[in-house]
């Protein structure tokens, strides 16, 4: 297995979870288990799990509750239900209420396995399906870029050198000169250059919103979320998040996007769970970010942590 999954295992049969935990784990996921549904809720929001398998049958809460509330607040997360009773009509409430399977107990170890599978693969699909939705609209062919200049060819040769690295990158230069095609060309070159890439024009969000845009809102943090968001960071992970024009951003969320750079973490709008994404951190901007700094517009401390690597992109006249 390429990159390991966290599951999460709901089942009041102790022997049950213990045997599956062992199963699970020498197939290379991640397991964490509980044995009631309040419990398998409380897990759910305090971790980060791509699947959950949810027995049926529980006191308290039972599984179909747990599903109800994983589908709600965590539409992201896959769910199979397992069950010791053949009930069609329980097989099909399941199913519709965003189940992704129902297998019966004691279950064939090899249809579990190849199920688990199934969903993640569903789940991965999914994801990916919504990182094409936000690149539709951008250029190809980035990796085509034509410049014989002397400028522009010191550019792309810092740009090859540096895209092996790991480090954040600050692109500098006026509009129109290729800042995201260059941003675009280290990505292609880079370690990162198969998973996504996420572009953000920050001069064009309203600074209202680009917090729930970057990190995402839980059901119900405003009036107008009737559902919950994943930000653009969660969609970035373990890529490359994009941010043009990032001088324009507001004094406001600066801290909050510091402190995301500096760790990793964030959590939604509305929602108390810290969340983490391991993203790549490229910005651009056509404004000189030190007079932005020596004017008190814009944080050193965040200049510091853009601009450990700095490519000047020459003038279209050059």
């Amino acid at each position: 297995m390429s990159e390991s999954k966290k599951i999460l295992m709901v089942d009041d049969e102790v022997d049950l979870l213990q045997t599956s935990i062992v199963l699970l784990r020498a197939e290379g996921y991640e397991v964490d288990s509980v044995s009631d549904g309040i419990q398998g809720i409380n897990a759910v929001q305090t971790h980060h799990y791509d699947l959950v398998l949810l027995d049926i049958k529980m006191p308290k809460v039972d599984g179909i509750e747990v599903l109800e509330f994983v589908k709600e607040k965590y539409p992201s997360i896959e769910a199979i239900m397992l069950t010791g009773v053949s009930d069609l009509k329980i097989a099909v409430e399941c199913m519709n209420k965003g189940a992704f399977y129902y297998i019966l107990k004691p279950f064939n170890v090899a249809e579990l396995l190849q199920t688990i599978k199934r969903a993640l693969e569903h789940r991965r699909l999914l994801l990916e399906n919504s990182v094409m939705r936000l690149q539709l609209s951008r250029i190809e062919g980035y990796g085509e870029i034509i410049g014989e200049s002397a400028a522009f060819r010191n550019v792309l040769e810092m740009a090859q050198r540096v895209a092996a690295s790991d480090s954040s990158v600050l692109l500098q230069g006026a509009s129109g000169t290729g800042k995201e095609v260059v941003a675009n060309f280290i990505y292609k070159k880079s370690l990162r250059v198969d998973k996504p890439f996420i572009a953000l024009n920050c001069a064009s969000i309203p600074d209202s919103l680009i917090e729930s845009e970057l990190f995402g809102y839980e059901k119900g943090a405003f009036t107008d979320a009737r559902t919950q968001k994943q930000g653009l960071v969660e969609l970035a992970n373990g890529g490359t998040l994009f941010l043009d024009e990032i001088g324009d951003i507001s004094p406001v969320f600066q801290p909050k996007l510091l402190r995301f750079i500096q760790t990793g973490e964030y959590r939604r709008i509305g929602g108390n769970t810290l969340l983490r994404a391991d993203v790549r951190v490229f910005s651009a901007s056509n404004k000189d970010l030190r007079e932005e700094v020596r004017l008190g517009r814009f944080r050193e401390d965040l200049l510091y942590r853009l601009n450990v690597i700095t490519i000047v992109i020459p003038p279209l006249k050059e």
